[in-house]
Parts: structure tokens; sequence; C-alpha cells
């Protein structure tokens, strides 16, 4: 059985969908369903469906930007209200785009071109995601957090930190400040900081971890098919899940 998620932050298009999908492919089933990207990407890495219909203009993490963390593991299919120009760039087979309000024929094309052609093209896609990226405005990364310490609010620079740990309902975060590691905990949760943080320069490596690239020494594989990260200047070591095991190749 095929297994779908579904993103959009409108709940009228998002239950459209999900009817639409029930109709045109009765065998596969909505395992998800997601109010914004971070949402998205949490979901998806707790059920890792087969198929993700993604909305493209979605609040803190776009659909763009959960496409370029999903791009080689399932196809992506993007829905937009906005006849973005970006469209004409999409290569037919590695994923699809279906325009509001959906037209069930063309719906019914893209379940026919899922079903002919499920693997995904991540090469494919990434070039794509690279066409519609540039064609999006983004606010410049923040340069520092907010944490809180006792009854202390704490200004951690951004370029101090070394990763962050999803704690419950907040995040903490490890940073490095005169020669120590200290941590502190921040009030937005790990799947809402994401969409803040600049991906050029942290990696997600758990669905609680997210690691600053630089601090990195080493990724080891075990036994039992595991792997862990081992830091500069750090004894902590990071477990990496299996849907991240992949960013760590031998060259």
């Amino acid at each position: 059985m095929t297994r779908i998620l579904i993103a959009d932050d409108e709940p009228a298009p998002r239950e459209q969908l999900a009817e639409a999908l029930a109709l045109a492919w009765p065998e596969a089933r909505i395992v998800a369903q997601a109010e914004h990207g971070a949402d998205a990407w949490d979901q998806w890495l707790a059920h890792e469906p087969d198929v993700c219909f993604l909305d493209i203009r979605m609040p803190g993490l776009s659909g763009i930007d959960v496409a370029h963390r999903i791009a080689g593991r399932c196809p992506v299919v993007f829905v937009t209200a906005f006849g973005d120009h970006a469209l004409q760039a999409f290569d037919a087979g590695a994923v699809d785009y279906l325009v509001k309000p959906l037209d069930p024929e063309r719906l019914a094309q893209t379940v026919a071109r899922l079903k002919q052609r499920p693997a995904a093209d991540g090469d494919a896609l990434q070039r794509l995601l690279a066409q519609l990226s540039s064609s999006q405005r983004r606010p410049a990364w923040p340069d520092t957090l907010q944490a809180g310490v006792g009854k202390e609010v704490r200004l951690i620079r951004v370029a101090d930190v070394v990763y962050f740990e999803s704690d419950s309902r907040y995040t903490r975060v490890v940073y490095a400040e005169a020669g120590e590691q200290r941590d502190a905990l921040l009030r937005t949760p790990l799947k809402d900081l994401l969409a803040q943080l600049d991906p050029a320069r942290f990696q997600q490596v758990h669905r609680s971890t997210v690691v600053a690239s630089a601090q990195i020494a080493s990724a080891v594989r075990d036994d039992d098919g595991g792997m862990l990260l081992r830091l500069r200047g750090s004894a902590d070591t990071l477990a990496v899940s299996r849907p991240f095991q992949g960013l760590f190749k031998g060259q």
C-alpha cells in the first residue's frame, strides 16, 4: 500500500486534496497531514511516506525547503495556488505539480505518473529545487538566539552552537563559550527552529538532533548498523538515525 503525506497551511485545500486522493487513488493511504513545513518534515521523519504532496508556499519551512530535505527519498508533488514561472522547469517524471483548485483529471494524471515511476530521482529534483529556490525571498539567518538559564535570558551566538537537541516542548542548545561547553533551553521546538537555521551550516542527523556541520569530526558505524558522530572539542557523541546516515559517505 502506498503511504502519502500531504501538507498545506490552509485546512480547506488540505481537506479537498485528501478527499480527491481517496477517489483517485483508493488503494493508497494518507498517513499524515501537516499544517506547515516544519510539521511536514517532522511527520516525514515519523512516517517515511512513499509520496509527498506539498504546498509550495507555507510559513517557516516552505514546500521547497521540505523537498530539499526529502530529495532522493520519495517522489514529491508540489501543490500551488500561484502560476509560478518556475513550474516550467519541472522535469516530468522526477516531480509533478498541481494547481489549486484541484482538477480531478489532472490529479488522475499525476497518480498514473506516480504509479508508473514511483522511484525518486534525487539529482533531477535537486536541480529543479535550485531553480525554484532562486525565486524565493528569504529573511537573513539570525546571528544570535535567546535562551533561558534560570532567571537569566542569555544571548547565544549562532556561530558558537555545537548542536541542538529536542527536549519536550523546548530545545536544548549546546554551545562553546570561553573555552567551555555550556547548555541552555530555547522555548522554540526543534522542528520550528529548523526554519531559522542556515542549512549550509547545520545538519539534522536525527529527528531530535541538529548539529553544526563544522563541529563534526567523524561518523562511525557500529556492528548493528547504527552510526554515531564524534564532535570536535567535545566528549559528546550524537546518534545518527537511519534516514540521515546517507549524509555520511566516504569519498
